[in-house]
């Protein structure tokens, strides 16, 4: 493994930064994959200066970031593994029913066209965005209280208000006004092709206590693909939530990562 140099494309959900995917690089370069974490489309360099200019973000919706980062995909020298969480899950899923990767991991995955589960918990989540409909052509930023519901319910005070201060930015709210009209809308942003059958391997990760994608939602996700005979498999963390990649115990989501993608000769 430490001699084929697989690319990696780590592509962040709303309200967290690129640079939140730093301690996930380190880690795959150490296991020798190539691994990079590009920004959404307008996304600044820093969170500092994502926080000083959330008019940058405003409006981009799910296609814009899908063909963002397939734009990026295409200049490299093979075909990667697409890494995303939350709404980077959903576009990792679309890129790889685009036949775009080489393996995806979908991470705590927002909801695709057809998953029909919609838990009280993911509601309160979204409405940061969603509760005012003007904000669909606007960023919007989380307040710590916020972060900390729809991220951070299953970490202590602390350990929330800390990643809240070092990682989080404002984000288009779009992409979640696609996603919660998504099965209403014919030829919705948010429809994946679940039926390729000659796409790469598809894992789905899920946090059984998070908010922001309750369980339920990944598991229904998972009953999406089920007329491709192409893998596609769902793994568990008990008792994680939405911010199972970047709190503390980030390290056994990315070994379980690491370990699937060497069980599929990744």
């Amino acid at each position: 493994m430490a001699d084929t140099g697989t690319p990696v494309v780590f592509i962040h959900g709303l309200w967290l930064h690129a640079t939140s995917w730093t301690p996930w690089i380190d880690h795959f370069r150490a296991a020798g994959y190539a691994p990079v974490a590009p920004g959404w489309p307008n996304e600044p360099g820093t969170v500092e200066e994502a926080r000083e200019h959330p008019e940058a973000v405003a409006d981009i919706g799910i296609d814009d970031a899908t063909d963002h980062y397939a734009s990026i995909i295409a200049g490299l020298d093979a075909p990667p593994v697409v890494v995303g969480h939350s709404f980077g899950g959903l576009i990792t899923e679309k890129l790889l029913g685009q036949g775009i990767g080489r393996a995806g991991v979908a991470i705590d995955p927002a909801q695709i066209k057809g998953v029909l589960p919609l838990p009280l918990a993911q509601l309160r989540a979204g409405l940061p965005a969603l509760g005012n409909p003007a904000n669909l052509h606007r960023s919007v930023s989380l307040t710590e209280k916020e972060f900390r519901f729809g991220f951070g319910n299953a970490l202590s005070d602390e350990e929330s208000a800390e990643l809240f201060r070092r990682w989080t930015i404002p984000s288009p709210a779009r992409p979640l006004f696609q996603a919660a009209a998504a099965n209403f809308v014919l030829h919705s942003q948010a429809k994946v092709d679940t039926h390729r059958a000659d796409r790469g391997p598809l894992l789905l990760v899920s946090g059984t206590a998070d908010h922001t994608v309750p369980d339920v939602v990944t598991r229904s996700t998972l009953k999406q693909y089920r007329d491709s005979t192409a893998v596609t498999e769902l793994k568990q963390f008990e008792g994680r939530g939405h911010s199972l990649t970047i709190d503390s115990g980030w390290r056994d989501v990315a070994d379980a990562v690491l370990g699937w993608l060497r069980e599929h000769g990744v």
